[in-house]
């Protein structure tokens, strides 16, 4: 009777051992697994994230020309200056819009699928919600001066500009006052967009420190 019940008790060992075994390996497999995916989301990332900064980068650039340009413009509309219609086309080049679209397929996924877990470093997954959170400061201010460029400047393009005057060398504009007004409101939507632009080209180079 001893002897059946010690066997009895070393079959039951056998089989707790081995179910330990079998969770240990599959907790094992599934966070070795779980490592791997987290790695690939990261590596995306920082691919993602990359593409964003140089997008901004160049983005920063030609707002930093227009800038200088709607100062020209305004400074010179309303007075009577050497190459005053030359100068004056820097108006159709304000209008013309720079846009930002980011790069989000990777947090997205991340977000949609709950696969934000596993990054499980609270500081990593804090900065990378701040990161995606601040693209829309971004956003709103391009979305500002597409609604200026839209609202404004197209309809004084429609209403108050005389194209066939330009073929003649003259100034197009018809209303040099409310084309001042609209530049100088243009000019303030710019500095909005390049500070925001610069605050995304920092918050690109911090996250991107992070995702080393």
């Amino acid at each position: 009777m001893k002897k059946k019940v010690t066997y009895a008790f070393g079959e039951i060992l056998i089989v707790i051992i081995g179910i330990s075994l079998a969770f240990t390996m599959n907790k094992w497999g599934e966070e070795r697994s779980n490592k791997a995916q987290k790695e690939q989301y990261i590596n995306n990332l920082k691919q993602d994230i990359a593409a964003d900064k140089e997008q901004l980068e160049a983005n920063l650039a030609t707002i930093k020309e227009k800038i200088i340009q709607a100062d020209d413009v305004i400074s010179i509309l309303g007075n009577d200056v050497p190459n005053k219609n030359l100068r004056l086309r820097g108006v159709f080049s304000i209008a013309n819009l720079t846009n930002f679209t980011p790069k989000d397929y990777t947090h997205q996924t991340l977000v949609n699928s709950g696969d934000l877990k596993l990054m499980n470093d609270f500081e990593l997954k804090t900065t990378i919600q701040k990161h995606y959170t601040d693209y829309k400061l971004i956003l709103d201010a391009y979305k500002r001066q597409e609604i200026i460029n839209k609202d404004y400047i197209g309809k004084y393009f429609i209403y108050n500009t005389d194209y066939d005057l330009m073929r003649e060398g003259k100034s197009p504009f018809k209303d040099e006052k409310l084309l001042k007004n609209i530049m100088r409101s243009a000019r303030g939507s710019l500095d909005i967009k390049r500070r925001v632009t610069e605050d995304g080209i920092k918050s690109c180079d911090s996250i991107l420190s992070v995702l080393k």
